[in-house]
């Protein structure tokens, strides 16, 4: 099993997506990238701390390979836009790639080489990749949000 740390705007729907995936044995939402130690919702939501609402991904290499996981994280949000998805503006709303081994690093960079020029995007790609740091996992309320809630999608 490995791990991957992504952050593609609202974090509930990029954990219902990827809960939804083949070979994803797990997701956990939570923080990361930020300078305060244990922070809850309410402190991220300042956009002071510079945490990132992420989603932890647990998958089996086996069945789901990384780059299909990148791929997939590509085609779910609009990378070019800095500190933000849809409506949702802030640096919490970022795009980021936390890999936890060098391959990682190596699938993501060479990915967004290709997006940047294939001429997909009209502008360049936004999604940073850092090694991964302390993941502070979210208040309980927010694991599994939209399985909870019943709904099916989410803007992310």
């Amino acid at each position: 099993m490995k791990n991957i740390f992504l952050a593609a705007g609202c974090f509930w729907g990029v954990e219902h997506k990827f809960s939804n995936l083949k070979g994803v044995i797990d997701t956990q939402v939570g923080y990361m990238g930020g300078s305060l130690e244990n922070p809850k919702y309410d402190d991220v939501c300042t956009d002071t701390t510079n945490h990132a609402e992420i989603v932890k991904i647990k998958y089996n290499e086996n069945i789901i390979s990384t780059e299909k996981i990148l791929n997939y994280f590509f085609d779910i949000h609009n990378p070019t836009q800095k500190n933000r998805q849809g409506p949702n503006i802030g640096t919490q709303y970022r795009s980021i790639i936390f890999y936890t081994e060098e391959e990682q690093k190596i699938i993501a960079q060479e990915i967004i080489a290709k997006l940047d020029s294939s001429g997909k995007y009209k502008n360049y790609i936004e999604t940073e990749v850092i090694k991964q740091q302390t993941f502070w996992k979210a208040e309980e309320y927010h694991q599994k949000y939209l399985q909870k809630k019943g709904a099916n999608s989410c803007n992310i």
